[in-house]
């Protein structure tokens, strides 16, 4: 199993907005991995399913190989919810998905 990667200085969108960023990834059917927890709020103010982020945390003191493995060893369990449309919280003790689109005040069905 392998999953492709990509950097948003590979589609020149280094210096992109947030926005722009989104748009892109929605486009191109990416997930975004990301510490920047303005794209769950572009998600919920837009209230899109696509596309899909992980918010990793409490990992800024860790070692980036320590965080590609916490990643890499936990996409299996969130593959689905992700293709599906999520936002997937990560931390070394704790995986959190919430589905997309976001709802502000889930009413019954």
């Amino acid at each position: 199993m392998g999953y492709d990667t990509t950097h948003v200085g590979d589609h020149g969108l280094l210096v992109a907005t947030d926005d722009q960023i989104f748009d892109w990834a929605a486009a191109n059917e990416a997930v975004v991995v990301t510490a920047d927890s303005d794209f769950a709020m572009l998600l919920a103010t837009r209230r899109a399913q696509t596309p899909s982020v992980v918010l990793p945390r409490d990992v800024a003191h860790r070692p980036p190989a320590a965080n590609a493995r916490l990643l890499i060893d936990n996409l299996a369990a969130v593959e689905d919810d992700l293709g599906s449309g999520a936002i997937v919280s990560l931390s070394p003790t704790r995986l959190r998905v919430r589905e997309l689109p976001i709802r502000n005040n889930p009413g019954p069905s």
